[in-house]
């Protein structure tokens, strides 16, 4: 998983093959050329996080794109684990799901969550919202330094 550190790192965290195909179709349809890496559940996106076994050397990650609903560890509980951690919690989250559950949303921002984005199943509105987070999060936003 070795990135180009000269451009920016996105870490999506997606159990579903169609959505990170969608999504990794919408970030390369944009000007801004940046680095996407893939974790399929909780359990490989914590190791990746903390360079752990085969991801030791592993680039850290500019922006975190998160589902809620991944197997062996579940989303809510790798964001609250991210927002513990003191090496990681700076590191901006988007959850980007398909709950539009009041209690997931307001769970999310009691852990911190950065933003919280329900995924359109519109192809079109799917790519609006994936070019805007780029945009916003790696273009106009000040993202802190890696420590």
């Amino acid at each position: 998983m070795a990135t180009d550190t000269n451009q920016p790192t996105i870490f999506l965290i997606e159990d579903n093959r169609g959505d990170i195909r969608l999504i990794q179709e919408a970030l390369k349809s944009t000007s801004l050329q940046c680095q996407v890496v893939v974790a399929r559940d909780g359990i490989e996106a914590m190791e990746y996080l903390r360079q752990d076994g085969d991801h030791a050397g592993a680039v850290r990650p500019d922006l975190i794109l998160l589902d809620l609903n991944l197997p062996r560890k579940d989303g809510r509980e790798v964001l609250a684990e991210i927002k513990t951690d003191p090496a990681l919690k700076h590191i901006p989250i988007i959850v980007l799901t398909t709950s539009r559950n009041e209690e997931d949303i307001f769970k999310s921002y009691d852990l911190h969550v950065n933003c919280y984005i329900s995924k359109s199943r519109n192809l079109a509105q799917l790519f609006k919202i994936v070019r805007g987070i780029e945009e916003f999060w790696l273009e106009t936003a000040t993202l802190p330094p890696d420590l």
